[in-house]
């Protein structure tokens, strides 16, 4: 035991005297490297942005699906997929024979009815002419006193008689009406302007609308286009309506469609534990690029600066007394500059003042092992990981 404290001894002085020795080559390394060994890139201007990433899909933002309001044979089609139809333009046909027979048979009642109406109408007419002579003859004593109340009685139940055939034609009237719109069900219309997107029967067809509608086809207004995109629960609180959206389609990445938040759905999607809220917005497709199902990815911007100066994120440090930049010397030593940041994204933070475009800035150390690779020296770093949202 006694034999060891002298080596321990030597160890920790040792140690003691290469801790501050190798301090001070780091230092001296890091302060006087030859300009060969720092990653320099130069301001630039640009445009930076601070999002927040999600997916969606694209639908239309007005679909009708059209469907039969009355049973029979599908007579004729008058529009395919992908035709673009007007509102109130006609669409298709309902064999009608049978709606047809049943407005006849409605017609030719009430005219039964009014034909009835008006042999009562004449029956009162020339009783009240008999009834005004029988009064004359009673005066003089020539009708007797039952006469004349029976002449009267008949008046009464004319009267009547006529009140219940009116109501009669009333509910016939009815009857004819319901018919009459029955047979215009055969004869389906457009509802809305817009695309037909699919049609799911054909001519000959038979469809039966006892239970429910059957649905004939779908239009679509493709010129206003809603975008579903779904955001994580940890994003969502940094979404509010009217906020600047972009988005491409995946077949058009490079590509990109500008918008505002519509509507924030409150209510989550559960899929495999993960939370997911739906956020609306409203497109406008009037150049008819977008098609309904396209799937996107969507960028919420919270922030953004057009046409400034830009640095890389890893060549700024953040101080108590300020930001700074870091810039090769004279003699290709590393030095700071003072500056004035702005927003920054996961690459890139706006410089306002304290450098020029052209300007270089240290972004890191060259590795030699890699060329063109570059070690950060700061804590400025972009965090691992893909984008936030979905």
């Amino acid at each position: 035991m006694t034999r060891l404290r002298p080596l321990l001894k030597l160890c920790i002085l040792l140690i003691a005297f290469s801790i501050p020795a190798t301090a001070t080559w780091w230092y001296y390394q890091d302060q006087q490297g030859d300009e060969q060994n720092w990653f320099k890139e130069q301001v630039t201007r640009g445009n930076i942005e601070i999002s927040v990433a999600g997916t969606g899909t694209l639908e239309p933002s007005n679909y009708v699906d059209v469907g039969a309001q009355v049973s029979g044979q599908i007579e004729k089609l008058y529009v395919k997929e992908g035709d673009e139809v007007k509102q109130g333009q006609l669409l298709a046909e309902i064999d009608a024979t049978v709606f047809e027979i049943d407005v006849n048979r409605s017609q030719a009642s009430l005219e039964n009815q009014k034909a009835q109406l008006a042999q009562l109408e004449a029956q009162l007419t020339l009783s009240n002419t008999r009834i005004e002579r029988d009064r004359r003859l009673h005066n003089r004593g020539a009708v007797s006193d039952d006469a004349l109340q029976s002449a009267e009685t008949d008046i009464v139940i004319l009267k009547a008689r006529i009140a219940a055939i009116e109501a009669q034609i009333k509910a016939s009237k009815a009857a004819l009406d319901g018919d009459i719109a029955t047979l215009s069900y055969s004869r389906i219309y457009a509802p809305i302007d817009g695309t037909v997107t699919s049609i799911k029967v054909r001519v000959g067809q038979t469809l039966n609308a006892n239970q429910s509608a059957p649905t004939l086809m779908t239009i679509s207004n493709l010129k206003q286009m809603t975008l579903r995109a779904a955001v994580s629960e940890a994003d969502i609180h940094k979404l509010s309506e009217e906020m600047p959206v972009r988005f491409s389609t995946l077949g058009n990445p490079n590509s990109y469609f500008h918008s505002t938040v519509n509507t924030i759905l409150p209510t989550p999607l559960v899929n495999n534990d993960v939370v997911l809220y739906q956020v609306l917005v409203d497109v406008d497709n009037r150049t008819g690029k977008l098609m309904d199902g396209m799937s996107t990815q969507v960028f919420f911007i919270e922030a953004a600066a057009n046409d400034v100066l830009m640095a890389p994120l890893a060549s700024i440090a953040k101080r108590p007394h300020g930001a700074v930049a870091f810039v090769p010397g004279p003699k290709g030593e590393r030095q700071t500059v003072a500056v004035k940041t702005g927003i920054q994204n996961r690459t890139h933070i706006e410089l306002i003042s304290g450098l020029r475009e052209g300007d270089e800035v240290i972004a890191g150390k060259s590795n030699r092992a890699h060329q063109g690779s570059a070690s950060s020296l700061t804590n400025n770093r972009p965090r691992m990981g893909g984008p936030r949202g979905i």
